[in-house]
């Protein structure tokens, strides 16, 4: 009789914990009618992509876009919308005019984008070609002396292929069952990267370029073709182009055919004759920067927060459509359906629900790294390891971010959290019909949601479309408005939205996982 009374018991805990996350058919019904039938996300991805961008870090424009979503979330009815500072960053950059052309055996126009942080060159420089091969320290000697009022290159010729396949497309029934039948993943130690061993082969060599002073250093990218160039930053021997005081040498990044054509005619002895010309300016004056904060609030469970988040810099060369003004604009259109959500059904959300806009991601997460450091945990100095969890972090009942590009979502990474799962199959049920059904055990990086899951915080990156994300858009000149895809947009703010409110009216916060604060020597 005991042991009946007990499996009762079970199955009535178990039947109330399915319950409570079944999905909201009438709250879902309202948010796929704002998230689908009356979509603003491209509108708002047009501000912020074709008027303010680009927005890297530490930018004028970074600035203004940063001035314009508080206004419009603000307009939208957010509150406690606001700033909070993280940093020393370092300077910014912001780049005024480039051009560069090749004179010999004949003129031509190169298509080439200067890296960020990338100095001003001393108005229009011209000069020869000169390709550096070096492969170890000894092989630099040769060159002393020999690269000033030179182009330096650095990279050999790199062989295209015609495209026979499309660049874009969309995972597979076979890849998501893989994705899906994916094993528990292995967890990875906490290492201590802060004992340096000395300087690399790579630093020794620009350290070199410094003290030579070429006009500018020359590459290509491993990737990209059809005048698409993927472009970051500027490299540096010791320390990062964007701390006060480095030495950068000019540089900038060639589309490959360019390139290619450049280190040919150098193989037949022909001299290739450059021009260049770069201004550009440091700014950021204080160092500091800032994540845009904005809360719709909360009820019975109001000291609780769910937290959605993309973010919102870029880099330089394009408008940061897909990386990530896709997030952002997805994460800001979440914002708004849950607002017209609330309006619609009169129905409020039990949790705060605060939308977090990162800035600092495309150089280390450092926006919400900076978050997390300063509301959930201590860290030792230049760690990401938390020594300590502060009171608030019990607080949060999940993060949900977004950072892979245009395409719509197929499902979640769990990040090895497998109590997670049968939460968000009952909330993906209902979207089925739109191509949300995966769940994988396995982790995914790269992005703002490993701060929160580095401090025990259940965070969580959703399975994406690829479409043509790493290879025609990501870091690259082609980054623009005109690649997002209104269709996946609108589907992806819908899902999350609708994530969002479920995780905000349960009773209890999302399951954990452990949390281990030792760091591995």
């Amino acid at each position: 009789m005991k042991k009946l009374f007990l499996l009762l018991v079970i199955a009535v805990f178990a039947s109330t914990l399915f319950a409570q996350d079944q999905a909201d058919e009438k709250i879902n019904e309202i948010i796929r009618k704002h998230g689908l039938e009356e979509s603003k996300v491209m509108e708002t991805a047009s501000w912020m992509m074709d008027v303010y961008g680009p927005r890297l870090t530490g930018s004028p424009m970074l600035d203004k876009a940063t001035n314009w979503a508080q206004t419009t979330l603000k307009d939208w009815g957010m509150k406690n919308v606001h700033l909070e500072e993280w940093g020393p960053f370092g300077r910014g950059w912001e780049l005024d005019h480039f051009t560069m052309q090749a004179h010999t055996p004949n003129y031509w126009q190169i298509i080439a984008y200067p890296k960020a942080w990338s100095p001003s060159t001393d108005g229009e420089v011209t000069g020869e070609v000169i390709y550096l091969q070096a492969d170890e320290e000894a092989d630099l000697a040769k060159y002393k002396g020999k690269l000033k009022g030179k182009f330096v290159l650095l990279d050999t010729i790199r062989t295209t292929k015609e495209w026979f396949d499309p660049p874009a497309n969309r995972r597979t029934n076979d890849e998501l069952l893989e994705m899906a039948n994916a094993p528990m993943p292995t967890p990875r130690p906490r290492r201590n990267f802060n004992r340096l061993g000395g300087l690399s082969f790579n630093q020794k060599m620009w350290n070199f370029l410094a003290e030579e002073q070429p006009l500018a250093v020359l590459d290509r990218s491993y990737k990209g073709d059809l005048g698409t160039v993927f472009v970051s930053r500027a490299r540096t021997g010791e320390g990062r182009p964007w701390d006060k005081d480095i030495m950068v040498v000019p540089q900038a990044t060639l589309a490959v055919e360019h390139y290619n054509r450049i280190f040919r005619l150098m193989q037949k002895d022909i001299p290739v004759k450059l021009s260049l010309e770069i201004k550009s300016k440091y700014t950021n004056p204080d160092e500091m920067e800032h994540n845009i904060i904005a809360e719709i609030p909360g009820t019975d469970l109001k000291d609780e927060v769910v937290i959605f988040g993309a973010h919102f810099d870029s880099w330089h060369t394009a408008t940061g459509a897909t990386d990530n003004g896709a997030g952002s604009s997805v994460m800001m259109e979440a914002a708004r359906i849950l607002l017209e959500t609330i309006k619609e059904s009169g129905v409020q959300p039990r949790r705060t629900l605060r939308l977090a806009l990162w800035t600092g991601e495309e150089q280390g997460l450092y926006g919400s790294r900076g978050y997390v450091k300063k509301h959930y945990a201590e860290f030792a100095p230049d760690s990401y390891t938390p020594q300590s969890l502060k009171p608030a972090q019990e607080k949060v009942a999940g993060y949900y971010n977004l950072d892979n590009g245009t395409g719509k979502i197929r499902g979640v990474y769990l990040q090895g959290n497998p109590a997670v799962g049968p939460i968000f199959r009952n909330w993906l049920q209902p979207f089925k019909d739109l191509d949300a059904s995966t769940l994988t055990l396995s982790n995914t990086g790269g992005t703002d949601h490993l701060a929160f899951d580095a401090v025990g915080i259940p965070g969580f990156q959703f399975i994406q479309e690829p479409i043509a994300y790493f290879n025609r858009t990501h870091h690259s000149n082609m980054d623009n408005w005109d690649h997002l895809v209104a269709e996946d947009l609108q589907q992806a703010a819908t899902v999350i939205a609708s994530f969002v409110w479920h995780t905000s009216q349960r009773d209890e916060k999302l399951p954990r996982k452990s949390i281990d604060t030792e760091v591995k020597k």
